[in-house]
């Protein structure tokens, strides 16, 4: 009599499908809270299917806009002889280069355009939307910090709370659509427009503004904002 034994999966494979189906459960809820928020500042169900795709879709899409030189840092061995020892001598030299500044599609212009569209839209979110970049700017900017081989970091609550809070102080009653506008556009101008001058000083031949698409720090700023708000 003959027995039939069942081996369950190798367990790195086990792993990886779990792994697998729990990214896409985090997905799933990343964009529907994206959705949430979209539908909170008034557009319909089929216009946040679009903007989504949209959004998606324009994070593989970087639009060069111009270049700056960059002073690249090389290090590089000279040897010297002393009465017939050889010494290695480091040597540091900076070579001129040139990096490439672009801005991306999905992570930076559609949520411009967005906000945009609401200040156009409405005078009360062209005074308050713009009173409150500013200030998302100017903190934004005192905590952004250049990083070689990374770019601006910012910590990535600090612009969306900042915005959600001024959008309930201010005397309005279209906090979610003042705390984007002011997330968006106050994380541009602090944290990329006003540091595109140290980006030099990266060594990265190509930045590009919004590159990171949806996980963006503009996009996600007005998104959180909000969802704070």
């Amino acid at each position: 009599m003959y027995r039939k034994v069942v081996y369950a999966p190798h367990p790195p494979i086990y792993i990886t499908l779990l792994a697998v189906l729990f990214a896409i459960t985090i997905l799933f809820f990343f964009y529907g809270f994206i959705g949430y928020a979209f539908r909170k500042i008034g557009f319909s169900t089929m216009t946040v299917a679009l903007l989504l795709l949209a959004t998606l879709l324009g994070s593989y899409v970087n639009i060069p806009l111009f270049k700056i030189r960059s002073q690249v840092p090389i290090v590089r061995v000279k040897e010297i002889s002393f009465f017939g020892i050889l010494i290695r001598v480091p040597e540091m030299r900076e070579i001129e280069a040139y990096t490439t500044i672009a801005i991306n599609l999905g992570g930076a212009i559609i949520p411009v355009l967005v906000s945009v569209y609401f200040m156009i839209k409405d005078y009360q979110i062209l005074v308050y939307g713009t009173l409150g970049a500013c200030v998302v700017a100017f903190i934004t900017h005192l905590i952004a910090v250049p990083k070689p081989g990374v770019g601006i970091v910012t910590p990535a609550f600090i612009p969306p709370i900042t915005a959600a809070l001024i959008a309930m102080i201010l005397p309005t009653t279209q906090q979610p659509i003042i705390a984007y506008v002011s997330g968006v556009l106050g994380t541009l101008i602090g944290a990329d427009l006003t540091n595109i001058g140290k980006i030099g000083n990266l060594g990265t031949p190509y930045a590009s503004i919004g590159g990171a698409g949806t996980f963006d720090g503009i996009f996600l700023s007005g998104i959180l904002a909000v969802l704070l708000s």
